[in-house]
């Protein structure tokens, strides 16, 4: 097990890789990480500045949770800097931009975990082929259902219309 954060209550983490090319890993984190790892909707950001310090770490599994916590704090100008100079080599990299958790769980743009009945906001213009028309940017979409055998895609009405969107061009109501 390896140490990514040394305040507080040390809690183990499993490290969930992408494929099975790589091995879960363990890694030492504090209460507050644990809480806010999995649930991009409570991030305190103020607390995340230690990867500052744990990016530079030669254990894999570290690089990986600091990799996608940046991802999750890129509105954040310091984490914006960070992502800018933070190096993974290829394989490392393409775990860590694997899926964190499971992989049946639908995520907006921002990361935020979907659910049937949801309401979520386009944040693209999507041309809706087969309808002859354009959902615009900032439509809202009620009552969504997830499409159970793709995490990238969910379903619901735009102008009356019933179609798949990919959640990629979505952020969750709040």
């Amino acid at each position: 097990m390896r140490n990514l954060w040394s305040g507080g209550q040390v809690i183990s983490y499993v490290v969930a890789p992408k494929t099975g090319n790589h091995v879960d890993e363990q890694v030492a984190i504090c209460g507050i990480c644990h809480e806010q790892l999995d649930k991009p909707e409570m991030i305190d950001t103020t607390h995340w500045r230690c990867i500052n310090d744990c990016m530079w770490s030669t254990v894999p599994a570290v690089q990986v949770i600091s990799y996608r916590m940046l991802q999750a704090l890129s509105d954040q100008e310091w984490a914006q800097d960070l992502l800018g100079m933070i190096y993974l080599d290829d394989e490392t990299l393409e775990w860590a931009e694997g899926s964190s958790g499971d992989p049946s769980v639908h995520k907006d743009s921002n990361g935020a975990v979907l659910q049937s009945g949801d309401t979520v906001v386009l944040i693209k213009d999507l041309d809706v082929k087969g309808a002859n028309f354009t959902a615009k940017r900032g439509t809202a979409v009620r009552r969504i259902t997830l499409v159970s055998d793709n995490p990238e895609q969910i379903e619901g009405r735009v102008n009356d219309q019933h179609i798949v969107i990919l959640t990629k061009y979505v952020k969750k109501s709040v």
